[in-house]
């Protein structure tokens, strides 16, 4: 009995444990095992019309794998860069006999790390791409690297763990080569040497590497070459007459020694290449393909010299300590760390950042810029020349465009491509509002172009697009009065040869106010952080950031957080402080109705604008509870609702193509790295592979995509650049908008990431890194790629006009953006009304739903979030709960971010086979039934062992008694 009893009372408590555990986090575990199925049965009257909204492009999943694969080596076949090619070493005789050298030959780097990871298990290796376009290779030294790199992996960025991510470069030292440095003689044609470092999310690269490498020297960084690779380049000129340098890395790295090493004949920028991108590098090697890539970021020779050096890493406020309420289940349930440290970076470079930066301070005598760049922004070489002539030039007046015409004449003897890019220089007063000497205006690619031929191309840019935010003065972009001279370059420091620049004569000052906006503005555009701003000074002054200034670089360089700043003042420990509910809530707010009737579906409400009456009828439907289920479970999903016929959908990570970071089974073809892509400066690229996303996506009933990632290179130590595309903003934006047009195709939408100043890993998800920034910067620099995917992104949504089945077709814009960890200023920037509501929504126009990045973090509050236009939580509840679901003002706000994300939904794929009157039937999961059937049994188990147990007790009990009696 003393047995019995315990054991019975486990059985029981594990039992419900579990029960309770399963039902809590049943968003979690479905996304482990399957969530069940919904069944769509359409009403009778509609059972023949057309409700495939959106159809592939291919008869299977295979043949979207196949073309995918296809795809990705024409992305890489376009990006690699020529950086060097001295004597025209390249393009290298067919068939010839090759050495690789180098670690990451044998172990090279197709992707990063984190949720922008994919799976790279079937991707094509170096010596296999090598191999297919015809060279022998090597294969002693291969084994020999194969087995080095088996024991010595290269560093790894462990997500979000800094205390047990490792830098080590991994080369192997020259010594390694010796037992088989006499295969050399053979393959002696040319050796190609393989440079790589990795990039991961939750961890940026090493600016020191102290502790890290055997051979450290004083100041040496990550991204430098170390010892055992400078040895290995020696040892590569002497032993070989013809040297490659293959660099595989989606960051910049230290060049320098590498360029200027005479016995270095050729470099190639492969970038991360994905599944078949080595493929690629095979074709360019042999001529097969002309490369015609260019480099999308400033390749410095000294990054400890950059603006941003200083103030990158890892500073936190030395007097402030930060602690966030959290529920006992939603601590239970996160398995974040807790931290009281509120940590910051200054962007105290302010406009200044990569060509922008260097460009001008080359213009302004501050630094020598032979010296300071190794490669330019926009820089590429060819194995063919090309000449440019403007055909016509059309200089439009103020609210209008300029466009140049250009002939790109092939001269040399092998057909390629060519990049036409051009660069305005806005006239420049010290002392007024700052301007970079040259900034990417627009830019065209050609298609191949034959030996002795000639393609016409059209670049062009808005008159509206030179202006200058002036956060200080007018408060708004100002097209000052003055000559803007318009140049067409190879880069951003080459005009092109022939071709004269044209100047463009503003007479008097444009400010683009409330009184005359800019024409792409829902709203006129005037400061939205001034608290931000309000940390910056012109002038050097206790507690504020100088800004950086072209009238004086060498007095405004920057420099690290001085004492005063390691000091957090009242606004910032205000900004840091527990958001209050109960003080941020409108006590004018009216409760809305909720749990009415209705006929009405989702899918009636599609093509219908947002203001369309129809959505207040079906919003008075739901209830609180079953809105509240919905934002708070929005990891990789948004739920069900079948009162209203919305099926749950699906949302996939990310950037290089489908992956889950929950669900490592999840995955799909491995496409290039965004720094990669961005390369080919190809926008048609960039819209195939969006739409062969798109295509991917109706195969696998994904209705959006974490992606693409339009945070910008503001350091090449990030250790997520691999998943952004370049320090430009306008090449980033006009690659994502490419990207998400294309994926738009398919009724994916997709989900711009990451909403805004998300430029570091390091401290992110410390109670959010606390950026500074002003207003000019914010503008002109990180917040230009979102506001040009938002405004010109297209939808095409055909829909059910009638109650005859016809279908029409209307269009809608970006519909999904993702806020970021970081925040703006002081304030969390999923909780900025400034950023959420009035520039995204107020001054973009904006129509969708904002998610949260991923929501295990307490200063991530779903209450500020829904309040200040971040509407799902990405997270699965319990580790997130509303404080306030009761007040009218927090039932609003819930409303209000149902319905954004229901529009979302409603102009997808997700409604592929839904039509008015659709219902919808859910079927649980069969481990929901095996967790019934095991409860049951269970608990059938424990009722018969009490019976037992309560019978045998009656019996002991009552056996003395009968003896007593009869005696």
């Amino acid at each position: 009995m003393s047995i019995w009893i315990p054991v019975l009372a486990f059985v029981a408590l594990v039992a419900i444990v579990l029960n309770v555990a399963v039902n809590v986090g049943f968003n979690w575990v479905a996304s482990q095992l399957g969530g069940g199925t919904y069944t769509v049965t359409p009403a009778e009257e509609a059972a023949d019309w057309d409700s495939e909204y959106y159809t592939a492009d291919f008869g299977s999943i295979d043949e979207v794998d196949e073309a995918a694969r296809t795809l990705v080596q024409d992305i890489a076949a376009e990006g690699v860069v020529l950086a060097k090619n001295a004597s025209g070493a390249l393009p290298l005789d067919a068939g010839a006999s090759v050495t690789m050298l180098g670690a990451a030959a044998a172990n090279p780097v197709y992707g990063g790390a984190g949720s922008g990871s994919v799976d790279t298990s079937t991707a094509v290796t170096p010596r296999q791409g090598l191999e297919e376009a015809g060279f022998s290779v090597n294969g002693a030294v291969l084994d020999e690297l194969d087995a080095y790199t088996a024991e010595n992996p290269r560093g790894f960025i462990e997500m979000d763990r800094p205390d047990v991510s490792t830098y080590d470069i991994g080369e192997m030292p020259v010594s390694g080569y010796d037992a088989v440095a006499d295969s050399f003689a053979d393959y002696d044609d040319a050796a190609i040497v393989f440079v790589a470092r990795p990039g991961g999310e939750g961890g940026d690269l090493a600016t020191d590497m102290e502790g890290r490498d055997e051979n450290y020297v004083d100041g040496q960084h990550q991204l430098e070459l170390n010892q055992d690779e400078r040895d290995l380049i020696d040892l590569a000129t002497e032993r070989f007459d013809t040297v490659v340098v293959v660099v595989n890395a989606s960051t910049t790295i230290e060049m320098g020694p590498i360029q200027e090493n005479p016995g270095v004949d050729s470099v190639l920028l492969i970038g991360s290449p994905g599944a078949t991108g080595f493929s690629a590098v095979g074709e360019v090697l042999t001529g097969a393909v002309n490369p015609s890539g260019r480099t999308v970021d400033t390749w410095a020779a000294d990054f400890t010299a950059d603006p941003s050096f200083v103030n990158f890493g890892d500073f936190v406020y030395d007097d402030l300590e930060v602690e966030y309420p959290a529920s006992a289940v939603e601590a239970l349930a996160s398995n974040a760390d807790v931290t009281p440290d509120a940590p910051f970076v200054n962007y105290q470079e302010g406009i200044y950042v990569g060509y922008r930066y260097y460009e001008t301070a080359a213009a302004e005598g501050f630094i020598d810029y032979d010296e300071a760049v190794v490669y330019p922004f926009g820089f590429g070489l060819s194995y063919t020349e090309f000449s440019w002539r403007i055909a016509d030039q059309r200089l439009g007046e103020a609210e209008g465009r300029i466009e140049f015409d250009v002939v790109v004449a092939n001269d040399g003897a092998a057909a390629g491509r060519d990049v036409v890019e051009l660069f305005y220089s806005a006239p420049y007063t010290p002392g007024g509002i700052e301007k970079p000497e040259v900034v990417l205006g627009g830019f065209a690619k050609t298609g191949v172009i034959e030996p002795g031929q000639t393609e016409t191309v059209t670049v062009s840019l808005a008159v509206e697009d030179m202006a200058s935010y002036d956060y200080e003065e007018a408060l708004a972009y100002v097209l000052e009065a003055g000559d803007y001279e318009l140049s067409l370059r190879t880069d951003s420091h080459t005009p092109a040869a022939g071709v004269d620049p044209v100047a463009y004569t503003v007479d008097e000052d444009i400010v683009y106010d409330a009184e005359s906006p800019r024409s792409s503005d829902e709203a006129p555009v005037t400061n939205q952080f001034d608290d931000v701003s309000a940390m910056f000074s012109d002038a050097p002054e206790e507690g504020r950031i100088l800004n950086m200034s072209r009238a004086d670089f060498a007095g405004t360089f920057p420099t690290a957080p001085t004492p005063d700043l390691m000091s957090a003042n009242d606004a910032i420990a205000e900004g840091f402080a527990p958001y209050d509910v109960e003080a941020a809530a409108d006590p004018d707010a009216e409760a809305p109705a909720t749990g009415e009737s209705t006929d009405l579906t989702l899918v009636n409400l599609r093509g219908k604008p947002m203001d369309d009456p129809e959505w207040e009828e079906l919003l008075d439907s739901l209830t609180i509870d079953e809105m509240t289920d919905l934002l708070l479970n929005g990891a990789y999903q948004t739920g069900a609702l079948p009162g209203i016929a919305k099926p749950l959908t699906t949302e996939l990570d990310g950037p290089a193509g489908f992956s889950s970071f929950i669900n490592a089974s999840v995955n799909g073809t491995a496409y290039p790295t965004e720094f990669l892509i961005a390369q080919t400066w190809n926008v048609e690229l960039s819209e195939a592979m969006g739409r062969m996303v798109g295509n991917e996506a109706l195969f696998k009933d994904v209705a959006g995509w974490y992606a693409p990632a339009m945070n910008l290179h503001r350091s090449p130590f990030a250790g997520r650049n691999f998943e952004y595309y370049s320090e430009d903003p306008l090449l980033s934006g006009a690659m994502g908008l490419a990207s998400t047009n294309g994926a738009a195709t398919k009724g994916l939408y997709t989900t711009l990431k990451h909403f805004a100043l998300n430029d570091q890993e390091t401290n992110r998800v410390n109670n959010g890194i606390a950026v500074w920034a002003n207003e000019q910067a914010i503008r002109e620099l990180y917040l230009k790629p979102f506001e040009m995917v938002v405004k010109d992104a297209e939808m095409p949504v055909p829909y059910i006009a009638d109650d005859e089945g016809t279908i029409e077709e209307t269009t809608v814009g970006s519909t999904a953006v993702m806020s970021s960890f970081n925040r703006i200023g002081a304030t969390w920037a999923g909780g900025s009304e400034a950023l959420m509501t009035n520039v995204l929504r107020g001054e973009w126009g904006f129509e969708g739903f904002a998610i949260t990045d991923f929501n295990l973090y307490r200063y991530m509050h779903p209450n500020q979030g829904i309040a200040a236009g971040t509407d799902l939580t990405l997270a699965f509840a319990p580790s997130k709960s509303f404080e306030d679901t009761a007040s009218a003002s927090a039932q609003q706000d819930i409303r209000t971010a149902t319905h954004r994300i229901l529009y979302t939904v409603a102009n997808s794929n997700a409604m592929n086979g839904l039509t008015p009157g659709a219902t919808v039937d859910y079927e649980p999961p069969m481990w929901r039934w095996i967790q019934i059937g095991v409860t049951v049994l269970l608990g059938l188990l424990v009722l018969v062992g009490v019976i037992l147990v309560v019978r045998r007790v009656r019996r002991h009990r009552g056996g003395p008694d009968e003896v007593r009696l009869a005696d």
